[in-house]
Parts: structure tokens; sequence; C-alpha cells
């Protein structure tokens, strides 16, 4: 499996506090079947959340290089989670921020309580300049669940969606659950993520189990797997 979304580089924006925590933290991701981490640290321009690739690729390497002395077979990719603005696309161009595993698709976040005006025109711009937007877990969103008509409609534009494994029980409340059950039901999931942050926070892991049979019970095996393989082209 891979992990599309994930805040295991440590010592960047709110991620992991450490070296030693990000190996932990990689550690229990293998032991319940990941084989791929696309590492996504915040980008939210004019922030300290704003780290250049520079910084973020010396520690991928030292990510790699600490998982091949301690023999864990696990590969490891970088990516952003961005936080949506009408000069994403220069940013990217200025080599500020990184698609998933340097392919064409970029993962982006919008505000959680506060409906951004103009979305659709950005991600016309992103598509048209070549890149193929996902949105990072959509049912969280306040709007969406009161909503579910703006997620029909994102959809219809062509949008691509990462949901958080975690939100099929309920971790992060009951219309986050409602909303991914929704879109898990009409084929709006295309991608699945831990967003798995510390070592305190393991929940995702501790429950896997019980999220993939949950997961499996909604929306049945064979559009699992395809979640789950369109993952692993990202990486392949």
């Amino acid at each position: 499996m891979t992990d599309v979304h994930s805040h295991i580089i440590y010592d960047v924006d709110d991620g992991s506090y450490s070296l030693e925590e990000s190996i932990a933290l990689i550690k229990k991701l293998k032991e319940v079947g990941f084989d791929n981490i696309i590492m996504t640290p915040h980008y939210i321009s004019g922030t300290e959340y704003s780290s250049f690739n520079k910084e973020k690729l010396y520690k991928l390497e030292v990510l790699r290089a600490k998982v091949k002395e301690e023999n864990i077979d696990i590969n490891l990719y970088l990516g952003n989670e961005i936080f949506i603005t009408d000069h994403i696309i220069e940013d990217i161009k200025d080599n500020k921020i990184y698609s998933l595993n340097n392919t064409k698709y970029i993962l982006f976040e919008i505000p959680f309580h506060n409906q951004i005006i103009g979305l659709t025109d950005i991600i016309y711009e992103l598509k048209v300049a070549g890149y193929i937007p996902v949105l990072a877990h959509p049912e969280r969103y306040a709007y969406f669940q009161k909503n579910y008509q703006l997620v029909d409609e994102l959809k219809k534009e062509g949008l691509l969606f990462q949901c958080n494994f975690s939100s099929i029980l309920g971790n992060y409340g009951r219309e986050a659950k409602k909303l991914l059950k929704y879109m898990l039901n009409n084929k709006y999931v295309d991608y699945l993520g831990t967003d798995i942050h510390h070592i305190d926070r393991t929940y995702v892991i501790d429950n896997f189990t019980k999220i993939i049979k949950a997961f499996t019970k909604v929306a049945g095996s064979d559009y699992l797997n395809e979640i789950l393989n369109n993952a692993n082209k990202l990486v392949n």
C-alpha cells in the first residue's frame, strides 16, 4: 500500500518533532502494510508553514539513509499539502512547493470553515497548466458536510478526492463519516491517506484492521482495491 498524505518529515511545520519520531511512525506504518509513504508537509504561503524544497529534500534523504540503516523495507517520497491560493501555479514553478512524488498530481487543502470563492477557477487554471489537482480530506470541510451538492459539483469538474482512512470510523466526527460514506457510495474517492503527524496520535494505525473492514463493508473490496491501486500508481 501507499500512503499519499502524511506529515512524517521531522521538524517541519506541525509534523513529526524529531528524526526518531519519524522512524517510529515509519515502522508503525510498515507493520500495518504500507510499502510506500509520500510525505506531504504543509505549504501555507506567507506563514511559518512554508519550508522550501531544499530543506525538505535534505531531510527526505536523511530519512531514507536511516531507514536503510535500520533495514526497514519501505520507500519514501516527497510531496506537499498545499493551502490553496490564487498564485499556487507560480509557487510550483518557482520550486517552492512539491507535487506528489514529482508527478503532475497536486495535493491541496482549503479552509475548513469558510468556503473559498473562486475555487473552480483555480482548479481550472491548474488543469490548463498541466497539473492534476487532488483535494485533501474533503469529508472534513464543514460546508461540504452541510451541502453535499458542492462535492457533486466539484467531482463533475473532474476534481480528484483524497479522503482520510480514519474518517470511516468517525475519528473526525459523525458528519465527516457520513459524508465519506456518501462519497464512497458514489465512487467519488480516488485516494486514501493516513494524515498521520505524531507518535502519540496513531489512531489510524492502531485501528487499521477495523478501518479496512469498514471500507470493505461500505465500498466493497473491488472499489477499495481500485482506490489503493491509484495510490500505488503515484510511486510506480
